[in-house]
């Protein structure tokens, strides 16, 4: 995905990033097992995805999107929009559960089709935005979400 606008030399957009690059690689499982109607699968990855997702969306909703809202309020609350409705269809298969719900896995399918566009924007337009948007205090205020929120994806050694 991006690499052309040097964000992802900043520690924070790096990890999102890398973040962003595991969901895209599980939602590639979800084809294959939507075609082959095995929804328990579907399921599985969807917690899978769910996992990075959570305190992924919390770092921006908490950590960059607050400091871009005032400039870009619209496109902010978009976003947001976005990440309700996917935690929406995503949370249909938490605790273990494989859902019932018949439309289940087309809803799931659609919503990780806006997930994909959601990550292009995000990687194509906020994160290059916010190199210079942000200030330090907000980056520190980023910095302090992700302590808060760990993550799940091991940090690169180093």
């Amino acid at each position: 995905m991006c690499e052309y606008c040097g964000c992802r030399s900043l520690a924070a957009i790096d990890e999102l990033t890398r973040e962003h690059d595991e969901v895209v690689r599980l939602i590639s499982h979800l084809r294959p097992a939507h075609e082959d109607g095995d929804v328990p699968r579907m399921a599985q990855v969807a917690r899978e995805i769910a996992a990075v997702l959570g305190p992924h969306t919390r770092v921006e909703e908490h950590g960059l999107f607050p400091a871009m809202a005032e400039d870009f309020p619209e496109q902010i609350a978009a976003l947001e929009a976005e990440h309700r409705h996917v935690d929406e269809v995503l949370a249909q298969a938490a605790g273990g559960l494989t859902p019932g719900d018949p439309v289940w896995p087309d809803r799931l399918m659609e919503a990780m089709e806006m997930l994909r566009d959601h990550i292009l924007k995000e990687q194509d337009g906020v994160f290059p935005a916010v190199l210079a948007t942000l200030g330090t205090e907000q980056w520190e205020a980023v910095d302090a979400v992700r302590e808060q929120e760990g993550g799940a994806l091991p940090r690169p050694a180093g």
